[in-house]
């Protein structure tokens, strides 16, 4: 146990020491905020405003408060699994310079090790991941804030939540790359590819048919649907109250994902969760196994 506290202890020393390595990971959710904020904001109002009623007037700080929900759970949603590919750039280095033949040489088992790759990884891209959360709880209370106290701490739960599942991904697919281009090319490929398929940068809802079903077995997406609750909650009750229809209210919730459904089924927020939770305890398992079978 202390083996693994002093090697957690290293990897993350060696994250942050590393510039590169710490402000990519660092500047990944800043880059998204400034790109949702400057190209995706009036596309998003201007699709609220589409599906309104006709006759209904709507405040311009709900409005607003709705499309700065929406920017920030997509955000995150992408953050917390390509920040976690980021972080995860040491455990490859380490193989790639060989440093991890010298780390070997010790006493140290090769399921210690990875562990400790793995929790370093976590704390390393948590420490990131809610920076980038009060950052948008910051931009939120700018543009309209109607979260409560409860959506606050619901929001950190996903954020959490999310991270351990894509440093899980991340340690899984890494585990297969030795060269620092294997993974530069790999973190590439998942933050232009990762928000489309969890519905990040397009809701589901916009989806062909087949292409919802298919998104609909992958875990990010549930991680999506549970931030998109979370953030708008408070907007889409406000929205209520200011005299929008309860069936308008469930459409655009339909429209924004916030309710998704598995094969006409609608899913629910503890089973969204316990998805999320199972793929975790699964990831991290393949992910020592594969360690395990190495060393054989």
């Amino acid at each position: 146990m202390k083996t693994a506290l002093v090697l957690i202890k290293r990897n993350v020393k060696l994250f942050f020491k590393d510039k590169g390595m710490f402000f990519t990971a660092l500047i990944t959710p800043a880059i998204l905020l400034v790109l949702y904020v400057t190209f995706l904001g009036n596309v998003y109002r201007n699709s609220f405003e589409s599906g309104f009623p006709q006759g209904i007037m709507i405040s311009s700080e709900v409005l607003d408060s709705l499309v700065g929900t929406q920017l920030v759970s997509s955000i995150l949603a992408v953050s917390c699994v390509t920040v976690a590919f980021c972080s995860n750039f040491l455990m490859v280095q380490d193989r790639a310079n060989g440093t991890v033949k010298d780390l070997l040489i010790a006493p140290v088992s090769t399921s210690t090790l990875s562990l400790s790759y793995y929790f370093a990884t976590l704390i390393s891209t948590l420490m990131i991941c809610f920076t980038a959360t009060a950052l948008c709880l910051v931009y939120i209370a700018i543009v309209g804030w109607y979260l409560s106290f409860v959506d606050v701490l619901l929001l950190l739960l996903d954020t959490f939540i999310l991270v351990l599942f894509g440093t899980a991904l991340s340690s899984v697919i890494s585990f297969f790359l030795s060269t620092q281009g294997q993974i530069s090319a790999v973190g590439t490929i998942i933050s232009a590819g990762y928000g489309f398929i969890c519905g990040a940068y397009m809701p589901i809802s916009s989806f062909g048919e087949g292409l919802q079903t298919a998104v609909m077995f992958l875990p990010g997406t549930y991680g999506t649907s549970l931030l998109r609750n979370h953030a708008m909650r408070g907007a889409l009750a406000e929205l209520q109250e200011q005299g929008m229809p309860s069936q308008a209210i469930d459409g655009l919730k339909d429209m924004l994902d916030c309710n998704i459904y598995f094969f006409d089924n609608s899913v629910s927020a503890p089973v969204m969760y316990a998805v999320l939770a199972i793929s975790v305890v699964a990831l991290v398992g393949i992910y020592v196994l594969l360690n395990k079978f190495k060393k054989k």
